[in-house]
């Protein structure tokens, strides 16, 4: 019997606001274990806690930014549960009046084809504080820090319309993307500000019952959501097949086993309204507002990259996946560089060098002004390619201009017809095989003698002069 998965996300996003969601508390959970904290966040009995407005603006702009409609109306309960990271037993959440609900994202689905990916609702919720295990010793303990206690998150829960990890890795990209977009998160999973559940269940393929349902936890990459979706369908789907009965429960994600794991028993807690927090009223001309601060997004810049730039659908879609790319590669079109220029310097040589480096295109010292004055002395035959590449890796670690970096290290391209015309008669008279061919008419002969004309003169040579006085050559000797 062919199966099929039903799967629905549940992604926890931290906003990157200032300060924690309910104090005057820094948001920075990095720093020294509870160093940032308050009798509020550290939820002390009658500490009163005072709802932020830039939690909400944050907030506001994500839901739009994922398509979602924002509600006139919402309230934050108290969602009761104990854990040792929430001592005072309940977390504030909103789980009967959301901020919003509906929603899109549209991806490619594995044909190419678009598909679009429904959110239920999105809400916010306070983050709990962080516990640290100390398993060294004869006597194991636990830690808690309340740097992260209160931090300001959402949470976007999804239709159960993902069937496969492709679709939920995709939704992941593109969620991410948008996000960033509109500057209300860094959306990293590596570094814990985003945080993914994914609930998954198998059923007979073309039929429409639901299954119960397993939740995974623990996955700190895009890679690590699509390995344990895939093997926990394997699981389930084997499950079914033997009759075994599948439980609703909680299960872990380990990397190195690449498996699921139990977890616990799958508890939910009473949400009761939350008597300190006033309801959240949004006028319709607040929204109207939100809405005139959003961004250009990335499907309508990667549409406007294609006609105004005449990118490929690819490369239009690369280009603007990231804010800090998009706005890099448009920066380098305002300096005057060509876009075809802009846009194969930067995918094929910054961004790769950027990745061995471990930097970031934002903060590294290759910015949009000394890389357009780069490839301006490429475009003007100041420098040939091979130059340009050698120049960009110092642009890195010096503070120098690409010119006097040319200067002093002797990259600047030799174009005097001259001096080429000696090389070329120098390599000629050296290569008598390839001299022969070129009389004989060969044109590939041509590349062959352009790569010892450029060696001879130590990379330094116009290629594109040596190439066109070679043909010349050619033709002479066809006449």
């Amino acid at each position: 019997m062919e199966m099929e998965a039903v799967i629905g996300l549940e992604i926890h996003v931290e906003l990157n606001c200032a300060t924690k969601m309910f104090c005057d508390c820094p948001n920075r959970p990095g720093d020294e274990p509870n160093s940032n904290t308050c009798p509020i966040c550290l939820w002390f009995p009658g500490a009163i806690p005072q709802f932020g407005r830039a939690a909400l603006e944050k907030a506001a702009l994500l839901c739009l930014g994922l398509n979602a409609e924002l509600q006139p109306k919402s309230a934050f309960d108290q969602k009761v549960y104990y854990y040792p990271d929430l001592p005072k037993g309940y977390q504030l959440s909103q789980a009967h009046l959301p901020l919003s609900r509906g929603g899109w994202i549209e991806i490619a689905d594995e044909q190419g084809k678009p598909k679009k990916l429904r959110i239920h609702h999105i809400h916010m919720e306070e983050d709990v504080a962080k516990l640290l295990h100390e398993m060294e010793g004869r006597t194991p303990i636990s830690l808690v820090d309340f740097n992260r206690a209160g931090a300001p998150l959402v949470e976007i829960v999804t239709e159960p319309d993902f069937r496969s990890s492709y679709d939920a890795m995709e939704f992941l990209k593109a969620l991410r993307a948008q996000v960033r977009y509109v500057g209300s998160s860094e959306c990293s999973m590596e570094n814990g500000t985003m945080r993914v559940d994914a609930n998954i269940s198998v059923r007979p393929k073309g039929t429409d019952q639901m299954n119960t349902k397993v939740e995974v936890k623990n996955m700190n990459s895009v890679r690590h959501v699509g390995d344990a979706i895939a093997h926990e369908i394997t699981r389930q789907s084997a499950c079914f097949q033997s009759g075994e009965a599948i439980i609703l429960h909680t299960r872990l994600w380990d990397p190195e086993k690449k498996a699921t794991l139990p977890m616990r028993a799958k508890f939910a807690g009473p949400c009761v309204p939350d008597p300190a927090v006033p309801v959240i009223e949004l006028s319709a001309e607040w929204i109207a507002e939100m809405k005139k601060r959003l961004p250009e997004m990335p499907a309508a810049r990667a549409a406007r990259f294609s006609t105004q730039y005449g990118m490929t659908a690819e490369e239009a879609t690369y280009l603007s996946a990231e804010p800090d790319v998009a706005l890099y590669f448009e920066t380098l079109i305002g300096e005057g560089i060509a876009p075809r220029t802009a846009m194969h310097w930067l995918t094929t040589q910054l961004m790769p060098a950027l990745k061995e480096k471990k930097m970031e295109l934002a903060s590294c010292k290759v910015t949009p002004s000394r890389f357009a004055q780069l490839l301006s002395m490429l475009a003007q035959d100041e420098i040939n390619a091979n130059a340009a590449r050698e120049v960009l890796t110092h642009l890195f670690d010096s503070d120098e201009t690409p010119d006097r970096i040319v200067a002093a290290r002797g990259f600047k391209q030799v174009s005097d017809p001259g001096a080429l015309c000696s090389l070329i008669d120098k390599v000629l008279a050296e290569q008598p095989a390839a001299l022969n061919d070129l009389k004989n008419g060969q044109a590939k002969a041509i590349g062959f003698l352009v790569g010892k004309v450029m060696q001879a003169s130590g990379g330094k040579a116009n290629p594109k002069m040596i190439k066109e006085m070679l043909a010349g050559k050619l033709d002479s000797y066809n006449q």
